[in-house]
């Protein structure tokens, strides 16, 4: 008698529920696999949520060449990611889900309400009815001796066998949202190299700020200015000054740059235009006009409009000297130097560079030390600035990571 009984359909593991895990799940439950996820904490999404406080800006609109630059050292790899699912392939997915967007101002895509959660709980509606179960507070520890995994839950800890596994555990910063970087000694035990995770898109220290200009101008926002490292091109925008530094998205930036620099030289300097639509001649001739028995500060504001933390910090930084010559003092303003010496600490970065190298990966993110293993997200070993690049990566090596599972599965089965 012939058994016309179908064998049970795959069943993979994904660790890790942000943008990369849950992407993956989707897919993988659209190719007809059953799928779990794990994640440690209460609620998948944490960092997703989070990233939508002010605005959830989801991708970029510029051009497909500039967007992929973006991705620096790693801009062939990412781009190879981002021919299946784009910024374009990534709106029109969450259009999908009932979420209309928008292009702002500065060519970032926004949800229309700018927010977050209403896209993650479309997501999560959709993962549901295709069949995805979810376990929240389930934290893999690893491997057990026979290669299953091993799964820290509320209940105490269990093994899980998996056809096929996909880590997507996040980068090592803002640990308490579930990505804290203890995936690396895991997969360093199994032979796997993993490049260090540093700091990327986060502030930077001086040495020191006075007593003065901390306390009097720590969380001023410096506005409608510009900053440069050596010979780049400088870069309009906005930054803040911090208690022991600064920070913010002109920061953010150039924070691949100048971490680099530090590491090869132990400091960086930027170079600081306070006026950056002011031409040199032109504020030098302003400054030039006699002041009379007015103060600096006052000949300042008048003649360059330069106060508040703007006129705190060129006392902070420029010579006495330049306070008794005007063309000093306009070199200063249009190029004050800012020497850093660290980035903050790794757990309050916005993401982080570093990770699994995609020379230790194949095509499809499978590790090539450990078959069936794939891996995503910001765990993969690439950087992006803040704007939507992040986001849109982790999306699509989400998706590349499930394609890959699902062939190695047909494989496996042939």
């Amino acid at each position: 008698m012939t058994d016309n009984r179908q064998p049970p359909a795959p069943r993979v593991a994904i660790i890790g529920g942000g943008p990369a895990g849950l992407m993956a799940a989707e897919v993988l439950a659209q190719g007809g696999v059953q799928v779990d996820l794990y994640d440690g904490m209460p609620s998948v999404g944490r960092k997703f949520l989070l990233a939508g406080v002010g605005g959830m800006n989801i991708t970029h609109s510029e051009a497909k060449p500039a967007f992929v630059a973006r991705y620096g050292q790693r801009q062939a790899e990412v781009a190879g990611l981002l021919q299946d699912f784009d910024a374009d392939a990534l709106r029109t997915w969450i259009h999908d889900l009932g979420i209309d967007t928008f292009v702002g101002t500065s060519g970032r895509v926004f949800p229309t309400d700018m927010k977050a959660a209403p896209l993650l709980r479309a997501w999560l509606k959709r993962l549901r009815e295709l069949g995805v179960q979810i376990h929240t507070r389930h934290r893999w520890l690893g491997w057990d001796n026979h290669g299953a995994l091993r799964i820290a839950s509320p209940t105490g800890e269990r093994t899980v066998n998996a056809d096929a596994t996909l880590l997507a555990l996040g980068g090592g910063s803002w640990a308490r949202l579930g990505s804290d970087g203890a995936w690396v000694s895991l997969l360093q035990a199994r032979g796997v190299q993993v490049a260090p995770l540093q700091a990327s898109n986060c502030g930077f220290d001086v040495s020191a700020w006075s007593p003065f200009l901390r306390d009097k101008f720590a969380g001023a926002p410096l506005k409608n200015v510009s900053l440069n490292l050596a010979a780049a091109a400088p870069r309009l925008g906005e930054f803040v000054l911090t208690a022991s530094g600064i920070e913010g998205s002109l920061v953010y930036a150039l924070s691949a740059a100048i971490r680099e620099t530090i590491n090869q030289h132990g400091s960086a300097t930027v170079h600081l235009d306070l006026l950056p639509q002011t031409s040199l001649a032109k504020l030098q001739t302003a400054l030039s006009k006699p002041r009379g028995s007015q103060s600096m500060a006052k000949h300042l504001h008048r003649q360059a409009g330069i106060d508040g933390v703007k006129a705190a910090l060129l006392r902070e930084l420029a010579s006495a000297a330049a306070f008794n010559d005007p063309a000093l003092l306009a070199s200063a303003i249009k190029s004050l130097p800012i020497t850093l010496i660290r980035p903050r600490p790794l757990d309050e970065a916005i993401s982080t560079a570093g990770g699994v190298p995609f020379e230790q990966l194949n095509g499809q993110l499978m590790l090539k030390a450990l078959p069936g293993t794939f891996c995503a997200g910001e765990m993969l070993d690439w950087e992006a600035p803040t704007g939507g690049y992040l986001l849109t990566a982790c999306f699509a090596s989400g998706r590349r990571a499930a394609q890959g599972m699902l062939e190695w599965l047909k494989y496996r089965a042939e």
